[in-house]
This record gives structure tokens, C-alpha cells and sequence, in this order.
């Protein structure tokens, strides 16, 4: 397979993961915020989740995990429409540009904030289900600082490689 069709395939299936996370983002704001004024509507908010009894108990807890768990869905959001500007911005022919550096710089720092986000909301959480609620809910904090790091370092090999393409521009 060339690097074309792959880059084609992977710019498709970040398309997908993009318009899932914005679906998956936009049900969670639609029914947490049903849920604020319709307690019942905390049974199921999205794919089974239920904090009904969180909710009935603190209005700003269940609130607090809603804005935790879409501010998280949305820098996925985020993460995969950075990777899909990549796709459209980057040459493979003269991949090694200051634009295509920014946006994975962006990325790193995004999924690091995300695992921030991610690791405040797991303590949070673990915080209310020492006080008895049930909390199904994931979080992926350190896959999240993981992922920064990965690309994080990646990001800084790619500056490496403008430098080296500026030098042989400039000495051709």
C-alpha cells in the first residue's frame, strides 16, 4: 500500500473518530443538561451511563462530572480535527514544515490536557464514590499523559528535521 492511500485511509477513519466524538459531546450537553431539569433523564445519559442517584443527591456534583466528562470528549473532538488539518496541510513531499510542527505541537499539548482533566476527574470521582455514589465512568488519565509524551517527543524530532531542511535549502 502507498503512503498516499494509507494517509487517505487514516484521514478518513480521524474524519469518523472526529464526527463521532462531536455526536458523542453534543448528547452529553443535550442530556446533562435535560438531566439538570428532569432528574429522571439522568437514568441513562449516554449509552447506559447512569448517575441518577448522583444527581438526585448534588445538583452541582452531577453537574461537575458532565462538565469534566464532555470537556474531555470535546479535546478528543479537538485532537482528532488537528490530525485531519495535518492531513490536508502536510506535502509528503516536504513534509517538514513550520505549520505541520505547530499543529502536532498542539496535539501534544491538548492530549496533556486532556490527561490533566482526566486525572483531576478520576480523583474527583473517587472522592464521591468514597461517599457512597456509583461513578461508572473511565477516565484514561495516564494514557492520556502517555500519549502527550509520545508525541511531545515527536514533535521535537520533527523541529530537529525543519532545522536540518532549512540548512540544506540554504546550502543547495
Amino acid at each position: 500500500m502507498k503512503t498516499h492511500q494509507l494517509l487517505s485511509i487514516l484521514k478518513f477513519i480521524f474524519w469518523v473518530l472526529f464526527i463521532g466524538f462531536l455526536i458523542k459531546a453534543g448528547a452529553l450537553v443535550f442530556n446533562f443538561g435535560w438531566s439538570a431539569w428532569n432528574p429522571e433523564g439522568a437514568n441513562n445519559i449516554y449509552l447506559g451511563l447512569d448517575l441518577f442517584e448522583l444527581r438526585d443527591a448534588s445538583i452541582g456534583q452531577f453537574v461537575s462530572v458532565g462538565s469534566l466528562l464532555i470537556t474531555i470528549v470535546s479535546l478528543q473532538a479537538y485532537i482528532a480535527y488537528l490530525v485531519i488539518k495535518i492531513t490536508n496541510v502536510g506535502d509528503i513531499t516536504h513534509p517538514f514544515t513550520q505549520e505541520v510542527a505547530h499543529l502536532i505541537s498542539k496535539i501534544s499539548h491538548t492530549a496533556l490536557t486532556c490527561g490533566i482533566i482526566s486525572i483531576i476527574a478520576d480523583q474527583y470521582c473517587q472522592r464521591l464514590i468514597k461517599k457512597g455514589f456509583e461513578i461508572p465512568l473511565t477516565w484514561g488519565g495516564k494514557e492520556f499523559l502517555f500519549l502527550a509524551a509520545i508525541i511531545f517527543i515527536i514533535s521535537k524530532v520533527f523541529q530537529k528535521g525543519i532545522e536540518i531542511q532549512t540548512e540544506n535549502d540554504l546550502t543547495v
